[in-house]
Parts: C-alpha cells; structure tokens; sequence
C-alpha cells in the first residue's frame, strides 16, 4: 500500500513452522489496514525465555542484534508471539538500563561494528491496532463481524508480566484483547482465568501440569459462556488445544479473527454472520 507506514518485524521460530496462521494473517491484515511488516533479515532465534541470571549474556545477543537492525532502519520492532515480545522488550529494557548488560552486550558485539542502547521501540501488534490504527478504524474495516459470538481473551502470562517493563496492559484487568474482540464485532468473556499461566514450559518436564491448568482454563471460560478463545501466544494455543479433551472451546490465533472479519480470510468459525 503507497503511504503505508512500514516496521521492522520479527516473526520469531514457531512462526515459522507451527503458528503459520499467526504470521500470515498479521501480514495480509496489516496491509489491509494500512501498515506493513517490513521482515528483518537474517533474524536469530530470541531464545524463547528471558534469562534471569544476572551474568547470562550470550543468549541476549540475537535480541539486540534484531534491535539494533530496527534502529539502522529507523523503524519500531513489531513482534506477534507472546514469547518473543516478552523476551525482546525485556532484553530491550536491559540495555536502556542495565550497566552490566550494556557493557558486555557491546563487547560481544564490537567486531560486528553494533553498539546498542536501547534506542529501538518494542510494541506488539495487537499495540499498534489500539494506538496506531485505533479500535474506530479496525471496526470501520470489519466485513464479517463476529455478531452473537461469545469470545474469552487468552493472555496467558508472558503478554503481561513483569508489567513495569512490558507496559503492555494492566497485568490484573486487561482489557487490550477485549478491545480487539469488540472491534471486531463479537462479545467478550471476562473469566477468572484469562491471565494466569497455562504451564508453559513446564509441559517438558512434567505434562501434568499444563494439563491440570488447561483444564482449569477452559471450564472456567467455559462456566462463564465463551464459543471458542482468542490468544496471541503459540504455546498457549498448544497446550490449551492439546488437553481441550472434554471441552468445546478452541483456542485460535487472534490474527486469523482479524482476517476473517476484515474479509481477506475464508470463514472458519462457525456462525459468523
């Protein structure tokens, strides 16, 4: 689109091989919309986790690497999986603010002519439909509006925690997701279990526990009326689909939602109007 304002874009792995729809979608619905996703080249893995250990570098260097790209293309770094925003944006505030991190990030990255402070903006994408395009807009461009259909936002943990360094939303009463599911014409769900943890990782060491929590997510979106739920993270779409035994609720990517009602995707949920 001529005019379109363009960002630099990290996809991330699992966008890549298993969350296909998450990426697609995002692209063919940001043109739609009027921005485009302008892919960074030769993008590292962000590792997937944040490292908590103080004097763990190494892992943190994909990140900056992508950031600094962003920054020599004077463009904000837009991400889609829930992981790789928590990550980048956390490694990104380590390098505004961390004088340890700062100085040995750069050292590492001196022979490749980088050095990083910082200066990069993070945002998600679900970010630049309320503060860029703005909800009026996003429901000015719906064509199959999601009307009668009761819907639970999904945020999992990692969109939301630590709040003072994703600044993405309130981290106790979220309200970004249900503002996306209105503008797209379709009710929320407000349930008790929209932001906690589905176990994540915890699924490779012991699968009974994102199976106990997924159970426990979904009869609680389930107990308060939802038709399906809407998320942003692939892990999350894992394991709640992977232990839905029992449940009618799918979980699916909030980018296919957008397609589907701006028209650009085949319609796959049952009864949208």
């Amino acid at each position: 689109m001529e005019n379109a304002k363009h960002y630099a874009y990290f996809p991330g792995c699992t966008l890549k091989n298993k969350a296909t729809d998450l990426d697609r979608w995002a692209r063919k619905s940001a043109e739609a919309l009027g921005f485009t996703l302008d892919e960074i080249p030769e993008w590292q893995c962000c590792g997937g986790e944040y490292p908590l250990a103080k004097d763990e570098i190494a892992t943190k260097l994909s990140s900056v690497r992508a950031l600094a790209d962003a920054r020599k293309a004077g463009k904000d770094l837009v991400t889609l999986c829930s992981a790789c925003h928590n990550v980048i944006k956390q490694v990104n505030h380590d390098m505004q603010t961390d004088e340890n991190v700062i100085l040995k990030v750069n050292n590492y990255l001196a022979h490749d002519g980088i050095e990083y402070h910082g200066e990069a903006k993070v945002v998600h994408y679900l970010e630049i439909l309320r503060d860029v395009v703005g909800w009026e807009a996003v429901k000015a461009a719906v064509k199959n509006p999601f009307k009668g259909k009761k819907i639970g936002a999904y945020y999992g943990c990692l969109l939301l925690r630590p709040g003072n360094v994703l600044d993405f939303d309130d981290p106790e009463n979220p309200q970004i997701i249900e503002d996306f599911i209105k503008a797209i014409g379709g009710t929320p769900v407000i349930y008790a279990q929209r932001n906690e943890c589905c176990g994540a990782y915890t699924a490779l060491e012991d699968a009974a526990i994102p199976a106990r929590r997924a159970k426990e997510i979904l009869a609680n979106a389930e107990d308060q009326g939802a038709d399906f739920l809407v998320t942003s993270c692939p892990l999350c779409r894992y394991n709640l689909n992977k232990h839905r035994a029992g449940s009618k609720l799918e979980v699916i990517y909030f980018t296919e939602l957008l397609a589907e009602a701006l028209g650009i995707k085949e319609i796959s949920v049952q009864g949208v109007a």
